[in-house]
């Protein structure tokens, strides 16, 4: 008999967020009954629990889910508004990614830059915003870990953290194999293969994405063909099992060749965030060259020994990155102040280059390596431990180059360079008591030291550049105490309660690009205070699922990037205070046996209190609407909202899947939506990005009982484009969303 829905379980579907993806499945009974909603399995507590067990605001992406997304080779800006509160973005294209949780980030584009949220990669922590971006393939899960994350996580994660889990090695012989081909002669390969062999399991995965060029230079000056790439990654994992010791081994690394964004001269129509009249994305017309080039591989070994009433485990991990990024900042060709001219004109605005801006930045030296010793209990008693101690080691080197465009070649008239050593260290603990089977308590804390060596110089000032005589030097460090204390309540065995105060810190910060300054500037520790309550619920006989939140959180000492006026320079100021509060819902609803659907929202109203700070406007010309400040050029930016901070994000889905002919067919649809944000500090009428909403449709047929599945999908189905990010010291520069990109796919299960 099919399973029919409840006018409950449709206004819920309707009306209420819900957990993204595909969830694990509790048992296997579970699995085999399609009438049921999965369990929702996490280890966001360094434990695998249920969700409804776990006091944190916690939302999940299963394999199925990033498939979809990343159908036409999208990297991991992808997820972007895919779960409540969460939006990420880039100045770079497809490195460098930048992350935003409860509208807390940083928009700071050096490659030494920083962030609040972070990324632990099966179990690491990624630091580097290089080794961040990463490609998602042969993933299990990605969870969100919103607030700060301080006790039992890394480092410098007070707005929360992203956790990817790659699959692991088993005892199964299986694997698949997937081909994709697109739009802009997109191919995507992707691939795995496990192997058992007695006490050991391999597990070998790779994936390759490309895409012609899809943009081009009219101009005989300039890079002729821009926005085509060759992503390569691939992954290595062999686990050993013996009594009660498991290793579990990892090699990765990828290679990517492609394009740096591509920043458009004079596309925002002045006193408007709209585009000009005339405009067509597939034509650049530049006199700059455009590249860039990423290589990172690492390697880990997690170990655990299963002892009497505890585990221990150890988790070493080394990982290297080189990066180099060259494009036209100033987005056009030429200059006002030349006979030619400058470009491009768009029907009645033309164009308006002061200066030729063609910069450069690399890394040719990034190396990081840490090392965690964990503690905790194994037992079912009510109380349960985790006591550990962690390291953090990091050494980089940063390039900056200037080129004229002006002279044949566009050769280098300017280098800086900055060399940074990090370390860290922190000891960690957390203990769960259950007062009763309902009723559980958990609290913790960390003590975390760090410290940075660095230095700046400028051996070749670039025209119109101050010069730097010797080298800059900045050593700061600080130490923090982090706490969190949560408490999880069953009313029933389908709902539950929660609530949790927590405390974050992130390390002081150094912006120390000084290609075009000559001072650098070092932003002190913040620290974050955070409360939230929420409510988890499997209601109509387990046919929908709720996850509720609400949170207010306060930042002191908020690190934030401002810009300099007219000048390509950024410097760090740290915020009195930043305040923030919101909601967060998931939920999911099975309309009936062949429909599901889930729907996500978010509301997050961030405000900066500090009356006495002031940052340079733009030097472009802009509709700035904050009040002037004291000096020429300065705004005040009290009472605004934070940076790419939208207040709303929604996201939902719906699925209809049916057997047909011996096999399944399914239609599956997915939807994104970004509120309105400030692109920088201060707000102008052409750099407030516009509302956004973009959509995906995905149909398919699998048979064989799975073995092999054919689909069509298309993203950006309105193929609507927009202003999504802007360049603000020189010209009216901005930067689109991509188009609409289309294609099939065939994958093959083993």
């Amino acid at each position: 008999m099919k399973h029919r829905p409840t006018l409950i379980a449709l206004a819920l579907a309707s009306a209420l967020p819900t957990l993204q993806a595909q969830t694990a499945p509790a048992t296997e009974e579970a699995k085999k009954d399609p009438t049921q909603l999965e369990a929702v399995i996490v280890t966001g507590g360094r434990r695998v629990e249920n969700l409804k067990d776990v006091p944190l605001a916690i939302s999940a992406m299963k394999a199925e889910a990033l498939e979809t997304y990343s159908a036409s080779g999208q990297d991991i800006r992808a997820l972007s508004a895919r779960v409540p509160s969460l939006n990420i973005e880039s100045d770079f294209g497809r490195s460098f990614p930048r992350f935003y949780v409860r509208g807390l980030g940083n928009t700071d584009f050096d490659l030494n830059a920083s962030q609040p949220v972070g990324l632990v990669f099966d179990d690491v922590v990624q630091e580097s915003p290089m080794l961040k971006g990463f490609p998602v393939f042969d993933v299990d899960q990605v969870e969100l870990l919103r607030g700060p994350q301080g006790t039992l996580f890394g480092r410098n994660s007070p707005a929360g953290v992203m956790k990817f889990d790659s699959v692991k090695p088993n005892k199964r012989h299986e694997g698949y194999a997937s081909i994709g081909i697109g739009r802009f002669q997109a191919l995507n390969l992707e691939g795995a293969v496990n192997v058992p062999m007695g006490d050991w399991a391999m597990r070998a995965s790779a994936m390759m994405q490309r895409a012609d060029d899809r943009v081009h230079n009219p101009r005989a000056t300039g890079e002729k063909d821009l926005e085509g790439f060759n992503d390569k990654a691939a992954r290595v994992q062999a686990s050993y099992r013996n009594g009660g010791f498991h290793g579990l081994f990892k090699v990765q690394g990828r290679d990517y060749k492609g394009n740096a964004t591509t920043f458009r001269a004079n596309i925002i129509k002045q006193g408007t965030n709209e585009l000009v009249d005339g405009f067509d994305s597939s034509v650049y017309a530049s006199d700059g060259l455009n590249v860039q080039t990423l290589k990172s591989y690492g390697a880990s070994a997690r170990l655990r020994w299963e002892m009497d009433g505890m585990t221990l485990h150890s988790i070493t991990a080394y990982d290297r990155a080189e990066f180099y990024s060259r494009g036209d900042v100033d987005g056009g060709f030429g200059a006002v102040f030349l006979p030619t001219g400058s470009g491009p004109n768009y029907g009645g605005q033309l164009a308006n280059i002061p200066f030729a801006a063609e910069t450069a930045d690399g890394l040719p030296y990034l190396r990081q390596m840490t090392q965690e010793f964990r503690l905790e209990s194994n037992t079912k008693d009510p109380m349960q431990w985790i006591a550990g101690a962690y390291y953090f080691n990091e050494k980089l080197q940063v390039d900056s180059f200037n080129f004229d465009s002006f002279a044949p070649g566009n050769p280098n008239n300017g280098y800086a360079v900055q060399h940074q050593d990090s370390k860290a260290y922190a000891l960690f603990g957390s203990v769960n008591y259950a007062f009763t089977p309902s009723f559980k308590v958990r609290g913790g804390l960390r003590y975390t030291k760090d410290s940075k060596d660095f230095s700046a110089s400028k051996p070749v000032a670039p025209p119109f550049s101050p010069p730097i005589a010797g080298v800059l030097t900045a050593n700061p460090s600080a130490s923090n105490f982090s706490w969190d204390l949560g408490a999880n309540y069953n009313l029933s065995k389908t709902t539950s309660m929660f609530a949790r105060v927590a405390t974050g810190y992130r390390a002081p910060s150094i912006q120390g690009r000084v290609l075009f300054g000559d001072s650098i500037s070092v932003a002190e520790s913040e620290k974050a205070l955070s409360v939230e309550a929420g409510l988890k619920a499997d209601l109509l006989d387990n046919t929908a699922r709720i996850s509720a939140t609400v949170f207010s959180y306060r930042v002191k000492d908020l690190q934030l990037t401002a810009g300099s006026g007219a000048v390509n320079q950024n410097r760090l100021v740290n915020v009195d205070k930043a305040v923030g509060r919101g909601f967060e819902i998931d939920a999911q609803a099975i309309l009936a046996a062949d429909w599901r659907t889930t729907l996500g929202l978010s509301f997050n109203d961030t405000e900066i209190k500090d009356p006495s700070l002031f940052v340079s406007k733009c030097g472009a010309p802009c509709s700035v609407l904050d009040p002037a400040g004291p000096f020429p050029g300065t705004v005040s930016i009290n009472g605004n909202d934070l940076p790419r901070a939208p207040r709303w994000v929604a996201n939902w889905t719906l699925k209809y899947s049916t057997e047909l002919l011996g096999g399944d067919f399914y239609v599956l649809t997915d939807w994104a939506y970004k509120a309105a944000y400030n692109m920088f500090l201060y707000e102008a009428k052409e750099y407030r990005a516009k509302s956004m909403l973009e959509g995906g449709l995905r149909a398919g047929y699998a048979w064989n009982n799975g073995a092999y599945e054919v689909s069509a999908y298309v993203r950006n189905l309105t193929n609507r484009q927009q202003l999504i990010a802007a360049i603000d010291f020189n010209n009216l520069t901005g930067i689109i969303n991509e188009p609409r990109s289309y294609g099939m796919q065939f994958r093959a299960n083993f």
